[in-house]
């Protein structure tokens, strides 16, 4: 298959992931996709010829081989890395689909899902949960289907037509099983990264909505206060003024809120 055909539909995931996507991308075509094409898939190329049997009986080595190795390791990485690609590709085609819809609206499209909401926002949150999906369930298949991630040197085969139990040799078992933890490594690592950008964009969306909820009930109370108070209240009903002391008696000055002087009479001193 034409990996580069791969390359350039993921190219487009960048305009619409956040940095820890782009970090995410950068792993899966260096540490992933550059390593499977360029050395992983020449080391298991010729592995059914390679495998060999201490017997001569025709069909014994082909049916050893297929029961130890139902799946190509090689093969297995490669629809790895197919399946785990593919919620991306999903997130790009929605993207153009949305500028596409957003150009004859005439309205310009934001294509982050840190800033936008809506079905972007849900889209790219359900390829991070498939893509963490694939990851671990491809990973327990393997551990499932070849009892671990180290390639053995020596398999015991009884199986038919073999005459008895033979000893069948794999070959170059060490170059595989460097090569088979270090790609279940970057595939752990990939989890990693999809669990972070999840967990980050969901607390972002709640931070969100606690700011917005707690900016609306603040505003209600601000414009209660403010008709409480009114345009052209003064700070207090009455204002006292000045108080003198008269011939009959003393008397007070009050000055209420419109300015108006009145005067109120002292009580009357009692005389002993």
């Amino acid at each position: 298959m034409s990996w580069m055909v791969l390359r350039d539909l993921l190219g487009g995931v960048n305009t619409s992931s956040t940095g820890i996507g782009r970090i995410w991308l950068a792993v899966l075509f260096v540490f992933r996709l550059l390593v499977y094409k360029v050395a992983a898939e020449h080391v298991w190329k010729e592995e059914q010829r390679e495998f060999e049997c201490n017997v001569r009986q025709p069909g014994c080595a082909n049916v050893c081989f297929d029961y130890f190795f139902p799946i190509s390791q090689v093969r297995l990485w490669a629809l790895q890395l197919i399946m785990v690609s593919t919620p991306s590709l999903l997130v790009v085609l929605h993207v153009a689909y949305r500028a596409g819809r957003e150009k004859k609206q005439r309205r310009k499209l934001r294509a982050s899902p840190g800033a936008v909401g809506g079905g972007l926002w849900c889209i790219y949150l359900i390829s991070l949960v498939v893509k963490a999906g694939f990851e671990i369930g491809f990973l327990a298949l393997f551990y499932k289907l070849y009892g671990g991630f180290r390639v053995p040197r020596l398999l015991k085969c009884d199986r038919k037509p073999c005459p008895r139990t033979v000893d069948c040799f794999v070959s170059r078992p060490t170059e595989k099983t460097v090569f088979t933890l270090f790609l279940a490594g970057a595939s752990c690592l990939c989890v990693v990264l999809n669990v972070t950008e999840l967990s980050f964009l969901v607390l972002k969306c709640f931070t969100k909505c606690c700011l917005q909820n707690h900016s609306t009930r603040l505003q209600p109370s601000a414009c209660e206060r403010h008709e409480l108070r009114g345009p052209g209240a003064a700070p207090g009903a009455l204002l006292r003024l000045a108080t003198g002391t008269a011939r009959g008696g003393e008397t007070t000055l009050l000055r209420d809120a419109r300015g108006v002087a009145k005067a109120k009479p002292a009580a009357p001193s009692h005389k002993t």
